[in-house]
């Protein structure tokens, strides 16, 4: 009789994960669909909505409404590839995001805290300095996300030194690697010798999507959904260490290996996402720690949410970010930071207590 009781009560919470993924997946993905067809048509070539989604159904053989060569090759060649770069971007910086905070139980982490960001802007920053990224396509990519693993195994390194594993030194480590790869960029940005490099760094450092094509699509995609894919699977592995790492283990959960996979995974997706949008901050923060306020901490929902939720944060900003001084550019890094430098004093103000417990 009771483990009948407890097979309902198991069933009742399957069904209310799964009602929360419908309908917070379903609206999210509109927001998606909307925020995509406002970008496509919005720009210095302005595009009806009737032709933009004659245009997309243009992909399935279907044409409704006809439309200009010029529009065809601008949403093609220009939009269409930017605003599938900005979606996978944000879904890596919302999965790290909400990965992050669940691992140190905190709802101020971020993935720049371990130092994939940091690590990503020194390898994209020698990239550039040395003369790499002219000379071949994929240099500043292939660059950019080593050095954000490299980064992010380094601090791990640290933390784990002595075969015992400390989050608050994993924490402290990150600190400071952030802050030398921090002195690390400067002193290459003061070395540089040429007025185009400095700018093409200090741009890249800002964060954006400008000029980004299908390469970047197909350089990006793969290990962001691969490494979402296998957090995905870890989500309840994720529920259990928020308990702690002894509650964890009596559940069943290898601690160790499942801290290192989680780890890994979130600094694949953000060394993924950083080596083609440069350094876009608090996406990470903001959307996991407002879908968490709305749809609870159970990472089976949280996970899947928080990446649609970054990828409508992402191409929202950069929408407004390509608009809003036309025909110039505002850098999305730079809008993201606005956005979210409030959002985190506000919640470090709500939570000091927790911080300094920590």
């Amino acid at each position: 009789m009771r483990a009948v009781g407890l097979n309902t009560l198991r069933g009742y919470r399957r069904m209310a994960v799964a009602s929360r993924l419908a309908i917070g997946g379903s609206v999210l993905l509109l927001l998606i669909a909307a925020s995509a067809a406002v970008s496509l048509s919005m720009g210095p070539v302005g595009i009806p909505a009737s032709h933009v989604g004659s245009i997309v159904l243009s992909f399935l053989g279907l044409e409704t409404v006809p439309f200009g060569r010029t529009e065809q090759l601008v949403i093609e060649q220009i939009r269409l590839p930017r605003i599938l770069v900005g979606a996978v971007v944000g879904v890596a910086l919302g999965v790290a995001g909400a990965t992050m905070q669940g691992l140190f139980r905190n709802p101020m982490a971020d993935p720049g805290i371990i130092g994939v960001s940091a690590g990503g802007a020194v390898g994209a920053v020698a990239a550039i300095a040395t003369g790499a990224a002219s000379l071949f396509f994929l240099a500043l990519p292939l660059f950019a996300f080593v050095g954000a693993i490299a980064a992010t195994f380094l601090v791990y390194g640290i933390a784990a030194a002595g075969g015992r594993f400390s989050m608050a030194t994993l924490l402290l480590a990150g600190v400071a690697v952030n802050a030398f790869l921090g002195a690390v960029v400067s002193a290459i940005i003061i070395l540089l010798p040429g007025a185009d490099a400095l700018r093409e760094v200090l741009f890249w450092l800002a964060g954006g999507l400008d000029s980004r094509a299908w390469e970047h699509v197909r350089i990006a995609a793969p290990p962001i959904l691969a490494g979402t894919f296998v957090i995905l699977l870890m989500a309840r592995d994720l529920n259990l260490l928020m308990l702690g790492d002894d509650e964890a283990r009596s559940m069943g959960v290898h601690v160790g290996t499942a801290r290192v996979v989680l780890l890994s995974a979130a600094a694949l997706v953000t060394g993924a996402a950083v080596a083609v949008s440069g350094t876009i901050a608090f996406v990470g923060l903001v959307t996991p720690h407002i879908l968490r306020l709305l749809i609870g901490p159970d990472h089976r929902v949280l996970v899947p949410m928080s990446a649609l939720g970054g990828a409508v944060f992402v191409t929202v900003a950069d929408t407004v970010a390509r608009t809003i001084i036309q025909p110039a550019e505002f850098r999305v890094g730079v809008l993201t930071a606005f956005v979210g430098a409030p959002f985190f004093i506000l919640l470090l103000i709500r939570n000091k207590r927790q911080v300094y417990s920590l």
